[in-house]
């Protein structure tokens, strides 16, 4: 006769680990290990390779950095009484392998290796990682638990179905999912998705956090074996999320939904089943009856995620590389103004200092709104006229430049003049440079190099200039109050380098110029295809040639927050030296 099975209370630990630093994650994660324990959790998730942080990439290819991961992981180990614990590393065995270690009772348990890794996008693993070959299960109190890291979900099929048709009643997920706009609606899609297809529970652990241009946005969820939802954790936060499942229901659940019964048999015509129980654990827990389910954080809506997104990106930028302190150029336009919002709420306005450095080109209504952001914010305010910088560079070029007409090599000297000035406040006070530009002009090169694209971090790098619109229309509203004027937002942009100049007077309207580039740089669209979305083929093609002409600009820029599903950086890698056209050019007319 069947045992009846009680109710399971599991934790979610979702961290924010930093790269290389394993004292520091060890002792994050020890921490979370006890806080689990006192919460009344039998098991603990973390989320894929939190000893190390993630993606460690070519700190895999160092045998002290594994050798030190290995020993950390050990001494987590005899740590761990009272509770099984799931935490990922990379593991070195005869190849390296991106490996959940199971923690409890003192040891390491056993060890589950990943058996899809990803090479698309952001991901490089092939280059680092082994493949594991094969489903695994672990049993805490009787409870049959699926392993899986981060890709293995992904995919339809083994080792999540091939664990679930074994018996597991919960699919556990190690993830570092990294976020795009959009992504964790998608992701929870997926996995209730997954939960209904197995008829098995499945948790979700995620990493949260910056890493370089990469933000892990956390959102740890639980779903029952009908699909329906028994936590999530927030976003873009730290979090113990704990939860109950109860074994009971997936086994009901399966008894009224049979579909998996003639798979299970086709599993065993060649034998039992090939997925092994890596470990039979017991952990005492209370006896009192749990409810099932536990807390659910709301979702945000679409421009506060990225928003939170920015932020967390700066803050975790600036903190996880020793910055005490952030500077920026503020113009009065409305790139720097979303900069200086999001490094204000990221790092508190004593962090942050605002420069304005005006030119004879220079609007009185630009500088006034330019003053009143920083003071709005409470940031701090530098004054650099640049004027006589200017004379002085005219002065050095004249001869050069005799009998030449002004053009852009003057409007580029205001830009590399400016660069140079927050450069020197970098320099001497040990500031972090935060860059302005946007997706837009850097996918169209309208940006300077060594001026307003000199820096450390670019926070827009991947915000197109029509989000930058929205998001700043959405923080005054969240405020209730203009910390950014309206005349910021109703100004038409400009880059102010001399009289008279409009953004527009280079490129197309930026709600046309956005269009084609989300199909061209994101979609991977060609000309005509732009063209049936009804977009000018005149401005298709002009852009088409802006965008590649200018990679060999993007490759300078620095690195930047990833909020698209094709970022400037690790995401899209073309040849700066590279002849081929979208469409290849028309045949004159005879």
């Amino acid at each position: 006769m069947a045992t009846r099975l009680e109710p399971l209370r599991v934790a979610l630990a979702q961290i924010d680990a930093r790269v290389g630093d394993i004292a520091g994650n060890a002792a994050l994660i020890s921490d979370r290990i006890a806080a689990a324990r006192d919460a009344g959790a039998a098991l603990v998730v973390f989320p894929e390779l939190a000893l190390t942080g993630y993606p460690p990439e070519d700190l895999l290819l160092k045998t002290s950095f594994l050798a030190r991961t290995g020993e950390a992981l050990e001494e987590l180990a005899a740590e761990t009484h009272g509770i099984v614990a799931l935490v990922g590393f990379p593991e070195r065995a005869t190849d390296v392998h991106n490996a959940a270690a199971v923690l409890a009772d003192g040891r390491v348990a056993a060890v589950y290796r990943k058996n899809y890794l990803p090479n698309y996008g952001v991901f490089d693993e092939q280059r680092y990682f082994q493949a594991g070959r094969e489903p695994a299960l672990i049993e805490v109190n009787g409870v049959l638990i699926g392993l899986t890291i981060c890709e293995d979900i992904w995919e339809p099929g083994p080792p999540a179905a091939a664990e679930a048709l074994a018996g597991a009643h919960m699919i556990v997920n190690l993830s570092a999912s990294p976020f795009h706009a959009g992504k964790g609606l998608a992701r929870e899609r997926m996995i209730v998705q997954r939960a209904r297809d197995s008829i098995a529970a499945v948790a979700f652990c995620n990493m949260v956090g910056g890493q370089d241009e990469l933000i892990f946005d956390g959102y740890s969820l639980a779903v029952g074996a009908d699909g329906e939802l028994l936590a999530r954790a927030p976003q873009f936060e730290e979090s113990l999320c704990v939860f109950t499942m109860d074994p009971q229901a997936v086994e009901a659940a399966r008894l009224r939904d049979t579909r998996h019964r003639a798979a299970v048999q086709r599993s065993w015509l060649d034998g039992p089943p090939e997925v092994p129980v890596l470990a039979r654990l017991a952990v005492e827990q209370a006896p009192e009856a749990e409810q099932v389910g536990g807390p659910v954080a709301d979702v945000l809506d679409p421009l506060e995620e990225i928003y939170r997104a920015l932020v967390l990106g700066v803050r975790d930028y600036v903190e996880k590389n020793g910055f005490s302190h952030v500077v920026f150029g503020v113009s009065g336009g409305i790139d720097s103004a979303l900069v200086a919002l999001i490094a204000v709420d990221a790092l508190g306005p004593d962090r942050v200092s605002c420069v304005v450095m005006p030119s004879p080109y220079s609007s009185t209504e630009t500088q006034a709104d330019a003053r009143a952001i920083a003071s709005n914010l409470g940031a701090g305010l530098i004054e650099l006229p640049i004027e006589q910088a200017m004379r002085s560079f005219d002065e050095m070029l004249a001869g050069v430049f005799d009998g030449l007409e002004p053009d852009i090599t003057e409007e580029n000297i205001q830009a590399r003049i400016r660069g140079n000035l927050v450069m020197a406040l970098s320099n001497k006070f040990g500031w972090l440079v935060l860059t302005t530009g946007n997706k837009s002009e850097l996918s169209v090169g309208y940006a300077t190099l060594y001026g307003d694209m000199a820096g450390g971090f670019a926070v827009l790098k991947d915000v197109f200039k029509t989000t930058v619109y929205r998001l700043v229309r959405w923080r005054n509203e969240r405020e209730g109050r203009e910390l950014v004027p309206a005349s910021v937002l109703e100004r038409p942009p400009s880059a102010e380098l001399r009289h008279g100049q409009r953004d527009e007077d280079s490129l197309p309207p930026y709600e046309v110029l956005d269009r084609i580039l989300a199909g061209y740089v994101e979609e991977e669209l060609d000309a005509d295809e732009l063209e049936r979305r009804g977009l000018p083929a005149e401005e298709v093609e002009r852009v088409i040639r802006l965008v590649d002409r200018a990679e060999y600009k993007r490759r300078q820029a620095p690195p930047g927050i990833r909020i698209s599903t094709k970022a400037f950086g690790r995401d899209r890698r073309l040849p700066i030296t590279n002849r081929f056209e979208s469409r290849p050019a028309r045949a004159a007319s005879a």
